[in-house]
Order: structure tokens, then C-alpha cells, then sequence
């Protein structure tokens, strides 16, 4: 057994760990406020931080390209109120074109 198998087995291990604990905490825990309020806000700091990373990053260094045109444009469709779609389809199309002329 290698050390990808160890790894892989230890992560698993770790993983059934959490969502276990996740399962067992008690209800009265959950409901409160504060609790309530912070889990609200992962979703938005995750697809936050996942945006950032693909937006800005090349494997392991740091870009501007075609897809901060993409970003940009997603952001003034956003504020325009414009519907998801036409926001995805504006973004995809922008950066396409960046991307094709330079």
C-alpha cells in the first residue's frame, strides 16, 4: 500500500468522520441565531472564494486574461438585474471574444 492509498483511506476516514459529528449535533444547537446566520453566509464566502480562485489563478500562479472580462461583464449584468441567463450567456460570450482577438 502506497502512500496515495494511505491518503486516500485517511481523507475518507476523516470525511465519514465529519459528516457523522455533522448529524449527531443536537437541534437546539442548529436553531439558535447566531448559528443560523453564519450558515446563510458559507454558501456566499464559498462560491465567493471559488470565483476568485478560477477567475485569477492558472494552476499555481496568478493571471489576467479573458476571464476577468467574463467576471466583469457577469458583475454589470448582475447589477443591471439581468436574468441569470442572459448574465451566463454575456459573460461566456465576452470572454470568448477577448480570448479570440488577443
Amino acid at each position: 500500500m502506497n502512500a496515495f492509498w494511505i491518503a486516500t483511506l485517511g481523507t475518507s476516514v476523516v470525511a465519514f468522520v465529519l459528516k457523522y459529528s455533522g448529524h449527531s449535533v443536537p437541534e437546539r444547537w442548529l436553531s439558535h441565531p447566531k448559528i443560523q446566520r453564519v450558515n446563510a453566509l458559507i454558501p456566499i464566502a464559498l462560491l465567493s472564494a471559488l470565483v476568485s480562485v478560477q477567475s485569477f489563478t492558472d494552476k499555481t500562479t496568478l493571471v489576467v486574461d479573458q476571464r476577468i472580462v467574463g467576471l466583469a461583464v457577469a458583475i454589470t449584468a448582475q447589477l443591471l438585474k439581468a436574468p441569470f441567463p442572459i448574465v451566463v450567456i454575456s459573460a461566456a460570450v465576452s470572454s470568448a471574444i477577448v480570448y479570440n482577438l488577443f
